[in-house]
């Protein structure tokens, strides 16, 4: 097994409270969000129909070859951050190697390094337009994520099933008070900002592939996007998830072709 990078190494202490910061900048971007639902050109309701985004079915169409690419790297699964070991921000959810993220684009940054070692899915990604970020979500047996909300109404969040439990009844996601199962080679699109969890109550893995897409709005809401999504590829929150996952490729040796 390869060594975790000791910038990265796991931790059990708790997730210390949030920052007077963190917590008016959520205040902030909760009303930003009321502005972007406003302004939205598809339902603002907890899951929307993959209708809207006729720009995935690419993706759909191909998604066997998709998952022909993830399988290696199940194999070699220690190789895959989890995601708090990039997003420190995240330990209150992800904890130790239950769920890993194995990235493709970071808010609008393309990962070459990942991309390299799936070129089809890349190139698939690489032509959706509003693209901000894209990896595989690898849920570990038995594990649970806990209820938590995104951070913003300006994207839209949409899961395309790969390795689904047999017993998909018993793996789901809730988004405010709906549940759901995934299917394998099929699209689920839903908005992040409201409440939502995720149980996979089964002994198999389940991976989807996770992208956030620009939500579409009216050219004044577009406006606004395009301000919010430049002040958030700034951010502490955004920088420090980049850095730590050219730390964590550049200490397996991982290179762009």
């Amino acid at each position: 097994m390869i060594p975790v990078p000791a910038v990265l190494q796991d931790t059990a202490e708790p997730p210390p409270p949030p920052r007077l910061g963190v917590k008016l900048g959520k205040v902030v971007l909760r009303t930003v969000d009321r502005f972007f639902a406003r302004h939205s050109r598809v339902p603002v309701t907890p899951f929307i129909d993959a209708k809207y985004f006729p720009e995935l079915a690419p993706l759909k169409a191909a998604w066997r070859d998709v998952d022909a690419e993830l399988t290696p790297l199940l194999e070699a699964r220690e190789r895959i951050p989890s995601f708090h070991q990039l997003s420190k921000d995240q330990v209150r959810i992800s904890r130790g190697d239950h769920w890993k993220t194995f990235a493709f684009y970071v808010f609008g940054d393309r990962v070459s390094e990942n991309c390299a070692q799936c070129p089809r899915t890349a190139a698939l990604l690489d032509a959706l337009p509003g693209i901000q970020n894209a990896w595989f979500s690898i849920l570990a047996p038995g594990y649970h994520i806990p209820p938590h909300r995104g951070p913003s109404r300006a994207v839209v969040r949409c899961h395309l099933g790969l390795h689904i439990p047999e017993a998909k009844e018993r793996c789901w996601i809730r988004v405010d008070n709906t549940r759901a199962h995934w299917s394998a080679g099929e699209f689920m699109c839903f908005d992040d900002t409201y409440e939502h969890e995720v149980h996979n109550d089964t002994d198999e893995t389940r991976v989807v592939l996770f992208i956030d897409l620009d939500r579409p709005l009216d050219r004044i809401g577009r406006k606004g996007c395009e301000a919010l999504l430049w002040l958030m590829r700034r951010s502490k929150y955004v920088k420090s998830s980049k850095a730590n996952l050219d730390a964590w490729n550049r200490r397996l040796g991982i290179r762009a072709d």
